[in-house]
């Protein structure tokens, strides 16, 4: 999927009023029943992220901590879990394939800034974790990044480009320190 621009304006907003309102019943949704939701509630908070438009599988599991700009641009596939204070802001779609795990702190990043307009108008590039994948504590995934099959993003590191199937990467500019036995997870 190639990156999708979106013309903003210092005058004019990108997202329609429908998006916004959402925006807002999601934000007081969140503060009142899944940020203070028990840690052990995954199965709640499945539901709560079903009611607002996430395509999520079964036994997933998403903490209280997580931030989601708008759960209706997730996708979450089965036996994935989304750690503490993970950040997942997807202005632009985010996809994480089955038995992916995102660790505590990492942050999703599904949109950019052109900046060669004076305007600096919005850029959608969608992120795609593909299964068997773990984002370690506290990394980056840059916008319109793939991370495929297997691999593992080192804890801080900083992916900027589509990484190589069961490829194991750290660092900033992250880069392929060598790659890893691939598994079947059946």
């Amino acid at each position: 999927m190639s990156n999708v621009k979106v013309k903003s304006s210092l005058h004019s907003s990108v997202f329609s009023l429908s998006n916004k309102s959402i925006r807002v019943l999601w934000a007081i949704v969140y503060n009142l029943f899944f940020r203070l939701s028990p840690v052990p509630f995954f199965a709640y908070r499945r539901c709560v992220l079903r009611v607002f438009g996430t395509s999520i599988g079964s036994g997933v599991k998403v903490y209280p901590s997580v931030k989601i700009w708008l759960p209706s641009n997730l996708t979450l596939r089965a036996d994935s879990s989304v750690g503490p204070n993970v950040n997942i802001y997807n202005q632009g779609v985010i996809s994480i394939d089955q038995n992916v795990i995102v660790s505590q702190g990492a942050y999703l990043c599904a949109s950019t800034h052109d900046y060669n307009d004076p305007k600096h108008s919005l850029i959608l590039a969608p992120i795609t974790i593909g299964k068997n994948s773990w984002v370690c504590a506290e990394a980056f995934v840059g916008p319109g990044v793939t991370v495929s099959e297997g691999t593992v993003v080192g804890a801080r590191a900083v992916i900027s480009k589509d990484t190589e199937c069961w490829g194991i990467y750290a660092g900033n500019p992250a880069r392929l320190l060598k790659k890893r036995v691939p598994f079947s997870d059946e």
